[in-house]
């Protein structure tokens, strides 16, 4: 079995600017004149709806085929740095780089929002919050409910956080993404969008390198796999650092499988979260309101997502926490949700808030994964 098939391919929705630590695909939050993100909008161009049966993970994907690389100077050069940096054949990695195709598409999708985009909670988890995601997460909860409990007696992290993520990522396996993962990473790699925001080709250069490594040792004919824009992959949509890292092979079969084995899934995601320090039994936040006075609030607010306060410390500051987040003993972070010309949402989060952000380094993005999760439970038990 070819390692794409082993390993993990779609991402999720991402906060416009954040940088996830390696599903890499930044799209808007929904606005009145463009209600849905930029990834469903070309899964529409692609005909890839939720109505029509997705073509198997090696299918060629349907997009923009322009010239190939070829040999110019910096293709060259980066195979250079590749084969050597991972101990590579020179030969092979050029003729690997010189397959790849610039896709336009994708340097279009990396491009930041539109100055003055207002943000908008309501609309980001309508989009993850509804029927269709629910009914499959149920369904994945109760197939596969011996792997969850497993996931979380061996790393500590609840079934809900568990299924919350893969359902926001891809629909536990049905958005898993039809873009080539050599064009996506050599484009973002060589061909980084010229904005204000910061270049990012240097990161997606090293995932390239660590994708043809895989590829290489695994015999695997790199021009195969596909993923997202970004070049992540499988159902928890890893980028190729998190697959070295963090899967695992959770079932025991002596191979990691993240397109058809939901196993690996679910262990590969509580292992993603606890190396980043989850918290057995501690809740992901807490409801509080937010100080009244600016620069109360803004003191708050400074850190981001860190955790950098105590209850009394927000106490003082005038934020006002429920019952149990007075009782939290650990540090607090002071989390604001925008809601566009509506008043902004607020929660407290907490160290496990802040391990999910490490999944993907947005506060949105961590709530969506939250929500998702507790309406899944909420309807497994409610007809346990």
């Amino acid at each position: 079995m070819p390692w794409f098939a082993r390993w993990p391919c779609s991402a999720a929705p991402r906060n416009p600017g954040d940088t996830p630590a390696f599903a890499m695909t930044p799209t808007p939050f929904p606005t009145a004149s463009s209600p849905l993100p930029r990834r469903h909008a070309l899964a529409a161009l692609l005909a890839a709806t939720l109505g029509a049966p997705l073509s198997a993970p090696w299918a060629r994907a349907r997009v923009d085929e322009p010239a190939a690389y070829g040999r110019r100077d910096d293709v060259l050069a980066l195979a250079a740095e590749i084969a050597r940096r991972h101990a590579l054949e020179p030969a092979w990695v050029e003729a690997a780089l010189a397959q790849a195709r610039h896709q336009p598409t994708v340097v279009q999708l990396m491009q930041p929002p539109v100055a003055g985009t207002a943000k908008n909670w309501a609309a980001y988890r309508a989009r993850f919050i509804e029927p269709l995601r629910i009914r499959a997460g149920v369904a994945f909860w109760r197939e596969h409910a011996d792997w969850l409990a497993m996931a979380q007696s061996r790393f500590g992290v609840p079934p809900s956080i568990v299924v919350g993520i893969v359902g926001v990522e891809s629909i536990y396996g049905r958005e898993v993404g039809r873009w080539r993962v050599l064009d996506t990473l050599a484009t973002l790699a060589l061909d980084f969008p010229k904005t204000e925001r910061r270049d990012r080709s240097a990161f997606f250069a090293d995932e390239l390198g660590r994708f043809l490594a895989l590829c290489r040792r695994d015999g695997t004919d790199p021009t195969g796999p596909l993923g997202s824009f970004a070049g992540a992959m499988g159902w928890p949509q890893f980028m190729p650092s998190a697959i070295e890292q963090y899967a695992v092979d959770f079932d025991g079969d002596d191979r990691i499988d993240l397109h058809t084995s939901p196993a690996d899934v679910i262990g590969s995601v509580a292992h993603y979260l606890a190396a980043f320090d989850w918290q057995p039994g501690v809740a992901t936040h807490h409801a509080v309101a937010a100080p009244v006075e600016v620069a109360d609030r803004a003191a708050l607010l400074g850190p981001d997502i860190l955790p950098s306060f105590t209850a009394a410390e927000f106490a003082a500051r005038g934020a006002r926490l429920d019952a149990a987040g007075q009782r939290h003993g650990g540090l607090l972070a002071l989390v604001e949700l925008q809601n566009g010309d509506a008043a902004p949402s607020y929660v407290a989060g907490t160290e496990n808030f802040y391990a999910i952000t490490r999944y993907n380094r947005s506060s949105y993005y961590a709530m969506a994964v939250i929500e998702l999760g507790a309406a899944v439970l909420a309807v497994v038990e409610a007809t346990a």
